[in-house]
């Protein structure tokens, strides 16, 4: 009882019974439990709810066919701090949480920064299946003339990650249709909440150790299953470029002075080979994870610039404004970049 109203209020039953065997060394039945806990007056975390009829989507038959993931914005340090948003992956055959981080919003460089860890830790999956999130899927309705005549919005920056690395996106149509990452969350907010008001944790920093050192595996130890087959299909990503695929995309156009201009940011063009110019060229602007910045023309490196801070790209043009009347510049596509109140010239050769 003295365990039930001090250090553990606030355990649900189940979650009570495993941290008194784990902490305690005290086993005990959670239904005997349950009938010491309501006998004393101590009411269940939660309500139990009838049974309800649902048809649940079959899982995966194999690890890496399907990944789910997802942000969770809330108040996990507490009413009184800042909002963090935890960040997860779970495999959709047999519920093992992959990856989890806590970040301070839900944005592109957040799912970046997830797919780098899932890349590097599991491989790469065969498909992702989230929600309509603005940072994985187009939800507007602006159209560049280069779309247009494509014939398809470009993707997110996420997106274009994604496809470059051949995992396929998939966009839920409902909220119930990602339910079992919805439950996830559900989990964590009742398990992860509790055990890090136990153990003191009050910061994103130290919420990230505590995840990676060992309550990820906790988890996975009491609630992954077994997946239907032996096989994996992850892919490896040793022999690919990630610091080139996960990272922000700006097409451009090099200015008369062999300068490409991002906003408030100049980036020097050196000289090609046999002294060429690169003036009127189209180019690709990549600004990777570590705040670096590559310049590619053709896909091949033609300039390099010291890191700045990352920032969430935003489109350029209103969705009403028609793409006949945009003005062609630099920054057609994603405009906002750091330090934009101010030109920075980096200059580095390749």
């Amino acid at each position: 009882m003295a365990w039930a109203e001090g250090p553990y209020a606030g355990f649900n039953d189940t979650h009570l019974t495993e941290i008194l065997a784990e902490r305690e060394g005290v086993t005990i039945g959670r239904e005997t439990l349950r009938t010491i806990l309501r006998a004393a007056g101590l009411r269940a975390k939660r309500k139990r709810r009838p049974p309800r009829h649902r048809k649940r989507r079959e899982r995966s038959p194999q690890k890496g066919l399907m990944v789910l993931w997802d942000g969770s914005p809330h108040p996990w340090f507490g009413p009184e701090r800042p909002k963090a948003t935890l960040m997860a992956a779970v495999d959709d055959a047999d519920g093992e949480l992959l990856c989890a981080f806590f970040a301070r919003e839900e944005t592109s460089l957040a799912y970046l920064q997830l797919l780098e860890s899932l890349a590097t830790s599991h491989g790469l999956p065969a498909s992702i299946y989230h929600d309509r999130h603005s940072a994985l899927h187009r939800n507007d309705d602006s159209w560049s003339l280069e779309e247009q005549l494509a014939g398809k919005q470009r993707p997110t920056q996420v997106g274009q990650a994604l496809e470059e690395l051949g995992i396929e996106s998939i966009p839920a149509l409902s909220p119930q249709a990602k339910g079992r990452v919805e439950r996830l969350f559900g989990v964590l907010q009742d398990r992860l909440l509790a055990e890090m008001r136990l153990d003191g944790i009050t910061t994103p920093e130290a919420a990230n150790r505590y995840l990676e050192d060992s309550w990820i595996q906790r988890y996975n130890h009491r609630f992954q299953r077994k997946p239907a087959s032996a096989e994996s299909a992850y892919r490896t990503s040793k022999d690919l470029d990630l610091k080139k695929i996960l990272s922000f995309r700006y097409q451009a156009t090099v200015l008369n002075d062999n300068t490409v201009h991002l906003g408030g940011l100049l980036i020097d063009i050196p000289p090609g080979p046999r002294g060429r110019s690169y003036a009127k060229a189209r180019v690709e602007a990549r600004q990777h994870l570590d705040g670096s910045w590559s310049v590619y023309y053709h896909e091949k490196l033609i300039a390099q610039a010291s890191p700045t801070p990352l920032a969430q790209p935003k489109r350029a043009r209103r969705a009403s404004q028609s793409p006949r009347h945009a003005k062609a510049s630099s920054n057609e596509l994603l405009a906002y970049l750091p330090d934009s109140s101010t030109n920075r010239t980096l200059s580095l050769g390749t």
